[in-house]
């Protein structure tokens, strides 16, 4: 019988890996119609005339800014990856740590093909979780830009309206009609997706994925500073990446907030609920629980039987008799 349990669940394991993959497929094939493919058409958001906010100087093409697309991306998906997969194998040298993950870990039989040990497992497991969530991450960033269509500080120095028939004498005249903008439309469409900023998201999601990492798995001794120092560094090369979408005129202030809210909700939600705190999936064995001992004395000494005590029994005794 027990046999035949541990064979289902053996079999059952398989499953499980095969509907998490069709669910990674289905994440980055979403991520694809949504980057490269018009499916999804953009809200077309009306304007005021003449506004200030929209009408600040052309930056350029997204290349040409001070952290490029590209390296930015590469960044963001390849520093976590590394510090992961770098920690894993450390903390399994490491006699002290290996006894813990093991005790944490259990070897599982992924069928009647192959093994995973601790250490593959959770390689596997907290890498896959994060490449999940930044896809996750950019579905909800064009979702958002899709469906709000909010307009770049720049829109107006691309979009150059023609304004020919329209009432714009006072500049609080809103204009509702999208199609008086007389700029190149590839250029007026990417000023139509402003919130929330992609990098703010994309660069604080891994910043605080890896900073729940290194803070909840890596134990150092020698130095206390040493993982406040990387983690805030970490965290501030995020901050610094909105921070020069801002000052470029590429993203509002108000962008860049959102940007960071999605995706710091995203990281700890997936730190916190799916990996637990980056702690293995079966608690440490704890011990049983000792008996309370609070309602018995400290020190226990045999019992003396007194001179009285043994009168009074003796005359107990002896009117029992009278009386019978």
């Amino acid at each position: 019988m027990a046999s035949d349990n541990t064979h289902r669940s053996y079999s059952i394991i398989p499953c499980f890996i095969f509907v998490e993959l069709v669910i990674m497929a289905g994440t980055v094939l979403l991520v694809y119609y949504f980057e490269c493919t018009d499916t999804f058409g953009i809200h077309i958001q009306g304007f005021f005339c003449k506004d200030a906010e929209l009408m600040k100087p052309y930056p350029g093409v997204e290349e040409s800014s001070f952290i490029p697309p590209l390296i930015l991306y590469c960044v963001v998906a390849a520093a976590p990856t590394a510090i992961i997969f770098i920690g894993e194998i450390a903390m399994y040298i490491m006699k002290s740590t290996r006894e813990a993950l093991i005790a944490q870990e259990k070897t599982i039989v992924t069928g009647e093909c192959c093994y995973l040990n601790p250490l593959i497992r959770r390689i596997i497991r907290f890498i896959g979780v994060f490449a999940f969530g930044l896809f996750a991450t950019d579905i909800f960033v064009n979702a958002g830009q899709v469906a709000t269509g909010n307009l770049a500080p720049y829109f107006l120095s691309v979009c150059k309206p023609n304004y020919t028939g329209m009432d714009c004498r006072f500049n609080h005249q809103f204009i509702a009609n999208g199609n008086i903008c007389t700029g190149n439309q590839v250029v007026v469409e990417r000023a139509r997706r402003s919130f929330p900023s992609k990098d703010a998201s994309l660069s604080v999601y891994s910043a605080v994925y890896v900073t729940m990492y290194i803070t909840s798995t890596i134990r150092t001794k020698s130095s206390r500073l040493a993982k406040p120092v990387l983690c805030l560094g970490i965290l501030c090369a995020a901050f610094l990446t909105g921070l020069n979408r801002v000052s470029e005129y590429r993203n509002h202030c108000s962008d860049v907030i959102a940007g960071f809210i999605l995706g710091s909700s995203i990281a700890l939600f997936l730190g916190i609920c799916v990996v637990n705190n980056f702690k293995g999936t079966h608690s440490t064995p704890t011990k049983q629980k000792q008996e309370d001992y609070r309602g018995l004395p400290l020190m226990t000494f045999p019992r003396v039987e007194s001179p009285l005590e043994t009168l009074s029994a003796q005359n107990h005794s002896a009117s029992m008799t009278e009386v019978t």
